[in-house]
């Protein structure tokens, strides 16, 4: 399935919950809706996926996690925050990285319309969704 196509049905899902359950919850409840919708829209995915690090010739654990990996080829970072700041968005660039993937969604559900929260990430520059 090609990418825009994926990133459409996550995007769906992500819409979906938030309608649902608006903003201002915790982050870890959004992780979770988001997953059991993934699932029920039939999308198949890793949650929180370990991301080593390779230095030196040697391969480390330094803590990473993708919070979602969909189909293997699109990385989710979700946030609720009230803004989505610089930060963030290099923490998702940096996982495509050292990934390998090509896209990324960073999506912050604390916000009073959803697509004011979607940032589409391609390889190393960041894209509106």
């Amino acid at each position: 399935m090609p990418n825009d196509t994926m990133t459409e049905r996550i995007i769906g899902a992500a819409i979906k919950v938030h309608t649902a359950i608006g903003a201002g919850c915790l982050e870890s409840t959004y992780h979770a809706c988001l997953a059991h919708q993934l699932q029920v829209d039939g999308l198949v995915f890793e949650h929180q996926v370990r991301l080593p690090i390779t230095y030196q010739d040697v391969v480390l654990d330094a803590g990473y996690r993708i919070d979602f990996l969909v189909e293997n080829c699109v990385i989710i970072e979700l946030k609720a925050v009230e803004q989505l700041l610089p930060l963030h968005l290099a923490q998702v660039m940096t996982y495509l990285k050292l990934s390998g993937h090509r896209v990324g969604l960073l999506i912050n559900f604390n916000v009073p319309h959803l697509r004011q929260g979607i940032r589409r990430v391609v390889n190393n520059y960041p894209e509106k969704a």
